[in-house]
């Protein structure tokens, strides 16, 4: 066992500028610091302004997309139109229904119904396609999607394809 005497030689060489290491290692942790209150709040406050930004944007992407998906469908069906009429395959040589299409439409159980129709006239065809509802109230779809109908020319347009 060390005496009282050799304790107080082992502290005074353990002292390093006046301080001791104990004292030393006490202030280092001190003076050490993590993020403040403030610091947190500020993060927390910019993270909320980039959500506000962005998810609104997210939304109307998608519910861009969404359209542009029916605008293609509508598209699609036209053309299907245009291989029956060239079949013989609808009762009229001007007019195809929903029900004439769907052997001629990929998936026409999610697209078509019996109340759909595609009408030629001329060099243009015209279709009344239900779900055209279900567009979004963008300027470029509002039109199409009041009438429930809309010409080859329409679609192409609506869709942004010159």
């Amino acid at each position: 066992m060390q005496t009282e005497k050799q304790c107080k030689k082992n502290e005074q060489k353990q002292h390093i500028g006046g301080f001791s290491m104990k004292n030393l290692l006490n202030k280092q942790l001190k003076n050490e610091k993590g993020l403040t209150l403030i610091e947190l709040l500020a993060v927390i406050v910019i993270l909320a302004i980039v959500a506000a930004i962005a998810i609104p944007s997210i939304g109307n992407i998608i519910s861009n997309s969404k359209s542009k998906a029916i605008l293609s469908d509508a598209s699609q069906i036209i053309s299907s139109t245009k291989t029956a009429l060239a079949d013989g395959a609808c009762a009229s040589e001007t007019e195809c229904t929903g029900k004439e299409l769907k052997e001629f439409v990929e998936d026409a159980k999610d697209t078509l119904t019996d109340g759909d129709s595609v009408v030629k006239t001329g060099n243009s065809y015209e279709i009344s396609y239900e779900k055209f509802e279900d567009l979004n109230e963008n300027d470029k779809f509002k039109t199409i999607k009041t009438a429930k109908k809309a010409t080859d020319k329409e679609l192409v347009a609506a869709m942004g394809k010159k």
